[in-house]
């Protein structure tokens, strides 16, 4: 199992970043995909056509998600932090990721940069 944690900007406001984390309807705008995803704690989640799938675990308004994503039959959950920080009119994101399977780490941490917030970094950069 390995870890992985990194920052991101994306450029809009944490409130703002967080309706787009939280809200099914604004993930499919820059994902492309139908999202299945409430701002509840306990309930599943999807994303991309359940590529990524997982249960809510907390959610601070605009400052904090945290989730747990599943892999398989994985004993040890896997636990994803993201935390919005203000910076000007922007945002940074850290994002702690822990007890990723090792098979599958170069996937999700290359996944994280170049869709999950590649994505959010196209669709409020550009």
């Amino acid at each position: 199992m390995k870890d992985f944690k990194k920052y991101y900007i994306i450029n809009t406001e944490p409130e703002i970043l967080y309706h787009a984390l939280t809200n099914a309807a604004t993930i499919q705008l820059w994902t492309g995909s139908p999202a299945i995803m409430e701002p509840i704690v306990d309930t599943e989640f999807s994303l991309w056509e359940d590529s990524i799938c997982g249960k809510n675990i907390s959610f601070e308004y605009g400052k904090k998600i945290v989730q747990e994503w599943f892999f398989g039959e994985q004993e040890t959950p896997s636990i994803v932090t993201i935390i919005l920080h203000p910076d000007k009119s922007k945002t940074s994101v850290e994002l702690r990721h822990t007890n990723i399977p090792d098979e599958d780490f170069d996937s999700i941490t290359t996944g994280w940069t170049q869709s999950y917030f590649g994505s959010l970094m196209e669709f409020y950069n550009d």
